[in-house]
């Protein structure tokens, strides 16, 4: 007897009724009830279903006991038709709108996918239309959809790719990973590229390399969201997207290359640093909320200013951080002793406290809560500290015993930190990003030539 609040009605109904079971018994709560106070959930409770009118509890015992019927015990995903590969002719203006009205673009003007222009991104692969590419969903409720090279093509026009960077985006879509994940906190994601077709296909690794100043940068990224939402069943607020505000990050999703000519001596592009040869154009994709430009002028050494500022930077769920250099920092921070990223990146993960309070309001926190009031060591010199220092277990370190309990995720599980680096930008400031983005995995570009 599921239990639900009332916001999400829409969504579970739509779901059970995907899954070919209309007359699912469930029971729904008031909305919300994150951060609400234990007694008000109690009241929540022992009132009425806001859907219904009918007790709370009353509605669970019934649901549960009473006999099902032929039909309430049919079950599976119901098939969904299939979609025409071709509309009629119609004006440019009555076509344009049609997309905009069906949801099919993310609000901007697109370049109409005509059979010609589809042909020609075609071109740009040895891979027949008809092949699988992958599979792709806005959260593990909802069924996955499949697509062909066909299908990425036209949202690769639609985007206003060029037909160079059709691999690329093919290669992106192979991940299976949507860009509009389907979660009440407004998830965004990231594409870091690497190898050979950054300067192949013109990607901007330079001055402004996040920024809208570079066409393979922005359509690449942007492309991403509309095969989100055209082929992954992303996308439609309050169904298959459920972001409280929305994230503008998921326009075009970050999407940017490193600037591997601009790495210290020693550091490994981040491809490498997932198992793939140099030679190998790969891209990785990353999810997160958010990232923050930092300029952050000190006298202390700027490898010890951005422990500092890992250090105080609250992230939410999973404890995972990438930080994004230009080149004039990574230089800095390699000249300080670091003579890779993995070095850099294990220092920051060992060095890193936990401000008090948000320590003690971890799951991790909160069972040693237990132990300090037990009188147990270290939990109890933590408590003494007071909620205003710093306690010395980091959220980033997985070797550690007690640290490894803020990192419960399984992404990048290989690794002793959940901390990446990527170095990108022009060199004309000491400039660097940071965020809460983990990386996810990789996909070969080559792969989709």
């Amino acid at each position: 007897m599921p239990i639900i609040t009332q916001r999400f009605r829409e969504l579970v109904t739509t779901i059970a009724f995907k899954k070919g079971i209309p007359n699912m018994r469930i029971v729904y709560s008031p909305h919300p009830i994150t951060d609400r106070p234990a007694a008000l959930c109690r009241k929540y409770i022992e009132g009425k279903d806001p859907i219904s009118g009918e007790p709370f509890i009353a509605e669970i015992v019934a649901g549960l006991s009473k006999p099902l019927s032929e039909e309430d015990k049919k079950g599976g995903y119901l098939s969904r038709p299939p979609r025409p590969r071709l509309l009629g002719p119609d004006t440019r203006a009555n076509l344009e709108e049609y997309f905009h009205e069906n949801g099919f673009t993310d609000g901007l003007p697109i370049v109409l996918p005509t059979e010609e222009r589809v042909a020609e991104m075609l071109k740009a692969t040895s891979h027949p239309p008809d092949e699988l590419v992958g599979r792709m969903r806005p959260s593990p409720p909802h069924e996955a959809w499949e697509y062909t090279v066909e299908m990425v093509a036209a949202n690769a026009v639609m985007s206003g790719a060029k037909p160079e960077y059709f691999p690329a985006i093919l290669a992106l879509a192979s991940t299976g990973v949507t860009s509009l994940f389907s979660s009440t906190s407004s998830f965004a994601r990231m594409v870091v590229v690497n190898g050979p077709v950054v300067k192949e296909i013109g990607m901007n690794d330079g001055i402004g390399a996040l920024g809208p100043f570079n066409r393979a940068n922005s359509t690449i990224g942007r492309c991403w969201t509309l095969i989100s939402k055209n082929l992954g069943a992303s996308g439609k607020p309050g169904e298959t997207f459920l972001g409280s505000q929305g994230n503008p990050l998921s326009y075009n999703n970050l999407c940017f290359p490193e600037t591997e000519d601009g790495l210290p001596p020693g550091w490994n592009p981040l491809h490498v640093q997932k198992g793939y040869k140099k030679s190998e154009s790969v891209v990785s994709v990353f999810s997160g909320w958010s990232m923050s430009d930092i300029a952050w002028y000190s006298p202390m050494p700027i490898y010890q200013v951005v422990r500092g500022w890992l250090e105080h930077f609250f992230s939410f769920g999973v404890n995972s951080a990438t930080i994004i250099l230009d080149p004039i920092v990574a230089a800095d921070i390699a000249a300080a002793g670091y003579p890779s990223k993995e070095a850099y990146a294990a220092y920051l993960a060992k060095n890193t406290g936990t401000p008090a309070w948000l320590y003690w309001q971890t799951a991790a926190g909160q069972q040693a809560l237990q132990k300090a009031k037990a009188g147990i060591e270290p939990y109890a010199g933590y408590l003494r500290m007071g909620y205003g220092a710093i306690i010395p277990v980091s959220r980033f370190d997985r070797s550690s015993g007690v640290g490894s309990a803020f990192n419960a995720s399984e992404d990048n599980a290989q690794s002793l930190t959940s901390i990446e680096i990527v170095v990108t930008g022009g060199g004309t400031n000491t400039f660097w990003s940071g965020g809460d983005f983990g990386y996810v995995n990789s996909a070969s570009v080559d792969k989709w030539r």
